[in-house]
């Protein structure tokens, strides 16, 4: 039913799609309905993970405003809302049926404007990315690529939950901090900043298999193979806690390792509240998984942050 979707209503010209949503056609986009499509409640997660690789990097902060300021924007309104308004693109003809009121399938992205803001928005995110260094601009590349890669053909990585979780996770925590901590370094983060940048990307794929459990009806029958529908509820249940329980591990033996007790127990901490929540996430999934990422996930990133204030020298270093 998904390709028939793909390919019978994607004989619709985009220049038709206003009235699908019944709206007047229009010749420009509203500013509202461009930021609608840019998604801004979606920059919140690489805008933290971005945070916890400045704090990560171990080098003062204030002189390097500018830098951090750079990174914010490339993170959260050009990277994340890039990959958005490219998603929205390539799924315009399903939200025609699905989400008739999106941007585009309603009108008030009218036009191929909606590919132009994502084409627009990739060269914008590059430009930003060479101005805050080499190790920032390939960053900038690799998540434009992914994010490009997750929704338009002929990867369309997120229709196998596997691809695309692993492309979101990477982008959300992942590159985020790698960013961070390079632009302020202009150099190659150091090792440790990078290996928890890797762990709460593993990490973060557990919380996207969360997101999947609110349509699997749907996604079973558009052909949309995510982990649910791989495995089954309860299986993907316990894959989920286990992904992100098992680098939370790696992270508290890490501090350890390097001697930060107290940043360890602070994870190690965090970790047990959410190993406390996860029986009944495992119980009912679809019923606890929103409950979840508003409380495990919430523990989640606060242990991202503590582990990148350990790594970057300690608190007292902000004193």
């Amino acid at each position: 039913m998904f390709m028939a979707a793909e390919h019978g209503v994607a004989r619709l010209d985009a220049e038709r799609a206003p009235a699908l949503g019944g709206v007047p056609e229009r010749r420009v986009p509203s500013l509202q309905a461009s930021l609608e499509l840019l998604k801004p409640v979606t920059w919140f997660a690489p805008m933290w993970a971005l945070g916890c690789g400045v704090v990560s990097a171990g080098v003062p902060i204030s002189d390097r405003w500018p830098s951090i300021a750079g990174t914010i924007l490339l993170a959260g309104p050009l990277v994340c809302g890039t990959s958005q308004a490219s998603n929205d693109w390539f799924d315009r003809h399903v939200d025609a049926i699905n989400e008739p009121d999106r941007p585009i399938p309603s009108g008030r992205i009218p036009g191929r404007w909606g590919l132009g803001i994502a084409i627009g928005w990739t060269v914008l995110s590059l430009v930003v990315g060479a101005l805050l260094g080499p190790w920032v601009l390939l960053a900038a590349v690799f998540g434009l690529a992914l994010a490009w890669a997750y929704s338009a053909p002929p990867f369309r990585l997120k229709l196998n939950g596997w691809f695309g979780n692993s492309a979101v996770g990477l982008c959300y925590e992942g590159l985020p901090w790698f960013t961070g901590a390079a632009a302020l370094t202009i150099t190659l983060p150091h090792g440790h900043s990078t290996a928890l940048a890797l762990l709460y990307s593993l990490g973060a794929f557990g919380i996207m298999v969360l997101n999947d459990f609110k349509a699997i009806e749907g996604d079973r029958e558009l052909g949309i193979r995510t982990l649910p529908v791989q495995m089954g509820i309860r299986r993907a249940a316990i894959f989920a806690c286990v992904v992100m329980a098992l680098p939370q591990l790696a992270v508290i033996g890490l501090l350890l390792f390097r001697g930060d007790h107290v940043y360890a127990a602070i994870v190690g901490g965090l970790l047990l509240a959410q190993l406390a929540m996860m029986p009944a996430l495992v119980r009912e999934p679809r019923k606890r998984a929103p409950l979840y990422n508003a409380t495990g996930t919430t523990c989640f990133v606060l242990g991202m942050m503590a582990s990148a204030i350990a790594v970057g020298g300690g608190v007292e270093r902000f004193f």
